[in-house]
């Protein structure tokens, strides 16, 4: 029987736990490719005494002899890249032949970065909440067909004309509308070149490898980076990412056909979160909220910002699992819950008289809706180290089971804590 290849994508904001779900994972697949993004967020892994944050590599890096991948889909900060890459031999992880890199992946230059920070100080009270680490303007040049490439570092003459090309436009922007400093081609060759030599030997054309590899009898397993409504055409408009997170684009991301893949998995916590601005109708913001805060400690793994807190939002998740085809969800910090008197699910928004049962369709009647809520009772007691469903605590299991009924998927994993082993496995996705 053929292995099945899965794509595994963030249901809600992104931060949902997809590093331990990939980490966890990844003992069933053979190949762990990422689709999106860059080092704008971080997946944490936390195994013993071990805990990594993962920006650009795929978790299932820690697995020995698993195979992981940076699709064409990824832009890449090459000091960033090479930093993690030492980090991982340190601890004495064996990345060689391990470890890829598509060369049609778009590189993260410093004028991004600039250019990056010097909008969001432009934009004041209307400001995203970007990383600051240049992922935008990199999409940006990409679409604009500015785009430096991996491919590019190995040939000076021609990295250096695109440099230059890419910088007419930002340096006139520096100077004469963002107040800052211009770049200057020669300052930039030399290191982006040292790079290029760096990192050639993980060069590989990401597609025509897995597909070889797929042809040869191995599976495959594709994530993303950030949540389905930081997606840029499907999520929360404009306070977004600016790439297409959701599972779709992990076809494209990588160079894989859509007859290829068997399943779709949906990571959500068992409540909501978001990094930065942005609409959030489910935020709590009073001392619910802080509670879930602190013993979640929902702070950036990257960035370190503190994580706004609310209750699960069933809109959302129905609306995920359209949009990325979901076959199975996974439930994550379910612990986190335990200890709360009443617990609420978001069922719906109350938005000129009527319940609608999705997201608004305009920015303007975000700031009008409200949700409604369905009370739960909460739970008592310490679940991180229960193994079994049925050894749950009543209310949590029909917190769990609500929850399936709502959204019409099927839980396969329940996360109540971080390490690996505290995990309830009700269905083999693999």
């Amino acid at each position: 029987m053929r292995k099945k290849n899965i794509v595994v994508v963030g249901f809600q904001w992104g931060d949902e736990g997809k590093g331990k779900i990939v980490d966890l994972l990844a003992k069933d697949a053979d190949i762990v490719a990422r689709y999106q993004g860059g080092n704008n967020a971080g997946h944490t892994v936390v195994s013993g005494d071990l805990s990594l944050v993962f920006r650009l590599v795929p978790s299932g890096i820690l697995n020995d002899k698993k195979i992981c991948i940076l699709g064409n889909g990824v832009v890449i900060d090459p000091m960033v890249l090479l930093e993690e890459l030492n980090t991982l031999r340190e601890i004495g992880i064996n990345i060689k032949d391990r470890f890829f890199i598509s060369y049609k992946s778009h590189i993260i230059m410093p004028y991004h970065k600039r250019l990056d920070i010097a909008r969001e100080r432009l934009r004041g009270a209307g400001m995203i909440g970007t990383t600051g680490r240049g992922i935008g303007p990199t999409y940006e040049d990409k679409v604009a067909r500015l785009g430096i490439r991996v491919a590019d570092l190995f040939d000076r003459d021609l990295l250096y004309e695109k440099i230059a090309l890419s910088l007419k436009e930002k340096n006139y922007l520096f100077k004469n509308i963002l107040g800052e400093e211009v770049f200057n081609p020669d300052d930039l060759i030399e290191k982006y070149l040292e790079y290029g030599t760096k990192i050639k030997e993980f060069l590989i054309d990401s597609s025509s490898y897995i597909n070889k590899k797929l042809e040869d009898g191995l599976n495959i397993m594709l994530e993303g980076a950030q949540g389905t409504f930081l997606d840029v055409d499907h999520g929360t408009y404009p306070y977004v990412t600016s790439s297409n997170t959701v599972a779709g684009s992990a076809l494209s991301g990588v160079g894989l056909g859509p007859t290829k893949i068997d399943e779709v998995i949906g990571i959500t916590k068992a409540y909501t979160t978001r990094v930065g601005e942005g609409y959030f109708p489910t935020e709590l913001k009073g001392k619910a909220g802080s509670l879930i805060r602190d013993k979640g400690e929902e702070f950036g793994s990257v960035t370190g910002r503190p994580r706004r807190c609310g209750w699960f939002d069933i809109n959302l998740i129905k609306e995920a699992k359209r949009l990325n085809g979901a076959t199975g969800m996974v439930i994550t910090k379910l612990d986190v819950l335990s200890g709360l008197e009443k617990i609420n699910i978001c069922t719906g928004y109350m938005l000129n008289g009527s319940v609608i049962d999705h997201l608004p369709y305009s920015v303007a009647d975000y700031k009008k809706i409200i949700p409604v809520y369905k009370e739960m009772p909460g739970w008592e007691g310490e679940i991180s180290n229960i193994k079994s469903f049925n050894d749950l605590p009543v209310n949590s299991r029909k917190y769990i089971l609500k929850i399936e009924e709502l959204t019409g998927l099927p839980v396969n994993i329940i996360s109540v804590g971080k390490e690996r082993t505290q995990t309830i496995t009700l269905k083999s996705i693999f």
